[in-house]
């Protein structure tokens, strides 16, 4: 399994800012914990009623950032170094 590349992100976060494409790829996962955060996101009772654990490790932490962006768009923030404060 390969690393995130900026492409790889860009192509499954098409909102993504440069912040958040940075934060992601800095998690070291995989395209595959990628997919399976956003599966979570999108998902998350049938996949806790298929008895799956709950997000661990890398896939935990693309599941918090992505869902930080979401609560962004849904409040009409726009992602980036304003709306964190940073």
């Amino acid at each position: 399994m390969t690393r995130l590349s900026r492409d790889d992100v860009v192509k499954a976060v098409d909102r993504a800012d440069d912040v958040t494409i940075a934060q992601i790829i800095g998690t070291g996962a995989t395209v595959e914990e990628l997919a399976e955060a956003q599966a979570w996101l999108a998902n998350d009772e049938p996949m806790i009623n298929d008895l799956r654990p709950l997000a661990q490790g890398r896939v935990r932490e693309l599941v918090d950032i992505l869902s930080e962006l979401e609560e962004e768009e849904e409040d009409g923030i726009e992602p980036g170094p304003a709306a964190t404060g940073g």
